[in-house]
């Protein structure tokens, strides 16, 4: 018998939104290991942090002694799930799905562990790929009915701009995932963001229909900001795992820049602290709730880039914050002395430290009065810095706005 059943933990901090079976599924939780299964398709090269939440509900589920097996999508990322799109997805080539399934793997290696047979890596392709199109229809496809899938709400809303066939396809791919991870592993459980919920429920049914066996489903709620916007998203575009792709310190950033409502929903979903503590710091008003913001943020870069890593941009932060300048662990460009002497412009700096997406970004930001430069207000987007601006450490402190920061140097 598991110690604390693992759906009242994940019930408890927050993670759980609808449940085929909710009384099924924590029942068979509680009494025995289960092989579940999470699919992350292969869009990019990295995971983001909207991926994290799920990556947590994983590992939350391994430590309570249930197997997870990471489905990568390399078969159905060809087509692209149109769940929460109002676009048809970029159709991708499959060198490049490939190699970013590849590095999914690898990511996930950092958090869930794989020997031993503890967890599963498996990827679609292996049984999407070569698929004999009427045979599938035979076996998969009279299952399901197009009325009850266009009532669905991931395809209500491409309805309007035109669903493709190519799409509509996407539910009876994963469903068919399920059925397979069933067949292969035991899987009889799958997880996923709530925005999955339609999809989840086809592998449900299928399996109980084809294989008279139970099978569930169990969705998690969705990191949105208080306008119901999705979370994990900066004006550089996504928050990355990938230490290249979003460093450390960008990483500690966003979370301790999240807004005040979020921060206990937040240390629920994506900390291990106990309850009790998320719920004291949580409470935390006013300027006291930076404290419990700066908690969150060095919590999950911990777990995702090292406690190390952490401890360097906690420091950094505080620095930056405090008004101290400790400036060893706050992001750094750095450019040959010769530029300097000839003159950087104010627009290249902001878009080269990634402060601003663009020039007209950046042009934007300088009139509006929203940059600094050595703690001095600079309007004129078209001044350049040489080496007689720099500080008396020898470099440039850029700021805009209030939170984000970057530091030039000649090399």
């Amino acid at each position: 018998m598991m110690s604390q059943n693992v759906y009242d933990i994940l019930m408890e901090r927050g993670f759980i939104e609808q449940a085929t079976h909710e009384d099924e599924i924590r029942e068979l939780l509680g009494k025995e290991s289960v092989t579940f299964y999470i699919g992350f398709d292969a869009t990019a090269d990295s995971l983001t942090a909207g991926h994290f939440l799920t990556i947590m509900a994983m590992m939350h589920m391994q430590r309570a002694g249930h197997r997870p097996i990471a489905l990568l999508g390399g078969g159905t990322t060809m087509i692209g799930d149109p769940s929460g799109k109002s676009d048809m997805r970029k159709v991708m080539t499959k060198e490049t799905i490939e190699y970013n399934a590849q590095r999914f793997a690898k990511q996930l290696g950092r958090f869930i562990t794989f020997d031993d047979d503890k967890a599963i890596i498996a990827n679609n392709a292996d049984w999407l790929l070569d698929l004999n199109y009427v045979e599938f229809l035979r076996e998969v496809g009279v299952h399901f009915s197009v009325n009850k899938m266009l009532a669905a709400e991931c395809y209500k809303q491409r309805m309007e701009k035109g669903l493709t066939f190519f799409e509509f396809n996407y539910m009876l791919m994963q469903s068919y995932d399920f059925l397979k991870l069933n067949q292969m592993y035991g899987c009889n459980l799958e997880l996923g963001g709530n925005d999955q919920w339609s999809n989840i429920l086809g592998g449900v049914e299928l399996i109980r229909r084809k294989e008279g066996k139970p099978a569930y489903g169990l969705t998690f709620k969705l990191l949105t900001t208080s306008e119901g916007v999705k979370m994990g998203k900066t004006m550089k575009g996504a928050v990355w795992l990938d230490p290249e792709k979003t460093s450390p310190y960008e990483f500690f950033q966003y979370w301790r820049n999240i807004e005040d409502v979020k921060v206990e929903e937040c240390l629920g979903l994506l900390t291990f602290l106990p309850m009790d503590e998320v719920r004291r710091l949580g409470a935390l008003k006013d300027s006291e709730i930076n404290h419990a913001k700066e908690v969150l943020a060095y919590e999950v870069t911990k777990i995702v880039h090292g406690e190390e890593e952490a401890k360097k941009a906690l420091s950094a932060s505080k620095s930056l914050f405090g008004g101290s300048m400790n400036t060893e662990d706050i992001p750094t460009t750095t450019y040959p002395k010769e530029k300097f002497e000839e003159g950087i412009d104010l627009i290249t700096l902001l878009c080269d430290g990634g402060l601003c997406s663009s020039r007209g970004d950046a042009r934007r930001n300088i009139t509006q009065g929203g940059v600094t430069v050595n703690d001095v207000k600079c309007t004129d987007f078209a001044k350049t810095f040489t080496l007689d601006d720099m500080n008396s450490d020898g470099a440039l402190l850029i700021k805009r706005g209030k939170k984000a920061f970057h530091l030039y140097k000649p090399e």
